[in-house]
């Protein structure tokens, strides 16, 4: 599905390297958690991986339909939240009414505070959390690349996002997030583990723990990816 090999990342010519030496193989069904404070280069990673931005050194291959989560959610917008993301969708190329109709969806089960016609910018930080969510869900891509998406949200939020996420590798989505606590990443549990290399050479870390309450033979086939701040010269990286 998507396949990073020998990925670097520099903001500036000549300085040190935000991230390097990432190998990371995502197949169909994985669930991967980027996890690192905060200047770690995971948020870095998450816009490589969705395409959003190109690697210094490196390949990045495979060409799977995209949904991103950015860590800023743009507000202050002069939308609604169900018009915004019947705009989303149209731009993701679905019909308005189909668009429309799957936006009322997400909205509901993540249970928006006003309903799908409150103004975008009324909204609390949770809540363009919820609105942010269902754009990167809304054309139902085959990778999802979240990048803090548990920021924000209140309990109630934080239980249906995780029964999402364990819905969408089970329908054979992807999902890739970033995550600064480490004991949240390890409620996913891996079915198997490979070796790889994250941002600096970092070893995946093995989860246990916290593990959701469904039987081992179904439970994600996940993967936390450490990821170590590095001082360098040049631009701080985000995330």
């Amino acid at each position: 599905m998507r396949r990073l090999t020998g990925v670097a990342k520099r903001y500036r010519r000549g300085g040190g390297p935000v991230l390097s030496g990432v190998d990371l193989d995502i197949a169909p069904g994985d669930v991967v958690a980027l996890v690192g404070g905060n200047g770690s280069g995971k948020s870095t990673l998450a816009r490589i991986v969705a395409g959003l931005s190109r690697p210094s050194e490196g390949t990045v291959t495979g060409t799977p339909t995209i949904g991103y989560l950015p860590d800023r959610f743009p507000g202050g917008q002069r939308f609604s939240a169900l018009d915004y993301l019947t705009a989303m969708g149209r731009i993701g190329g679905l019909p308005t009414a189909t668009g429309r109709a799957r936006a009322r969806t997400w909205l509901d089960r993540l249970a928006l505070a006003g309903g799908p016609d409150v103004p975008l910018a009324t909204l609390s930080k949770g809540n363009a959390q919820k609105v942010g969510l269902a754009q990167a869900l809304l054309t139902e891509p085959d990778l999802v690349v979240l990048d803090e998406p548990f920021s924000g949200l209140d309990p109630d939020a934080h239980a249906a996002l995780g029964d999402i996420l364990d819905e969408l590798r089970r329908s054979g989505s992807a999902v890739v997030y970033t995550e600064h606590r480490a004991d949240r990443a390890r409620g996913w549990p891996p079915r198997r583990t490979r070796r790889g290399h994250g941002p600096h050479r970092a070893a995946p870390h093995r989860g246990s723990g916290g593990a959701p309450a469904v039987p081992r033979r179904d439970r994600p086939r996940g993967r936390a990816v450490r990821c170590r701040r590095r001082r360098a010269r040049g631009r701080r990286p985000r995330g």
